[in-house]
């Protein structure tokens, strides 16, 4: 049976590892070993911040809907109880939107969740 040669396997492999570390920092942006550890941790990063986003906008949305809920004089714990007695199923990320853009349309949440009871 022939000799199987990998070379040309291997700079693929090799081209492909360099060229998404290109630009990082000294070494790792041209050294193979160097770059290949440095590109697996950044994918073990970036697939974090993916996760990490999703909470990062929920706090985001809160201290919006906070900072809208007092100026109608209420907090954000009282306004979303009064949300959910109320029934009114609106979520975090339109609320936030309406306390930013509409802020009218947002006074009116406020009076329906101040008066359920």
């Amino acid at each position: 049976m022939a000799r199987v040669k990998t070379a040309v396997i291997t700079r693929k492999k090799h081209k492909k590892i360099l060229k998404r570390a290109k630009g990082y920092y000294g070494a790792k942006g041209y050294r193979f070993r160097q770059a290949k550890q440095a590109v697996m941790k950044s994918g073990n990063y970036a697939f974090v911040g993916r996760k990490d986003r999703k909470s990062d906008f929920r706090k985001l949305w809160i201290t919006r809907i906070n900072a809208g809920a007092r100026l109608n004089g209420m907090t954000y714990s009282t306004l979303i109880a009064g949300l959910k007695k109320a029934n009114v199923t609106i979520n975090r990320k339109m609320l936030a939107d309406l306390a930013v853009t509409d802020s009218k349309a947002f006074a009116e949440i406020c009076k329906i969740a101040k008066n359920a009871k």
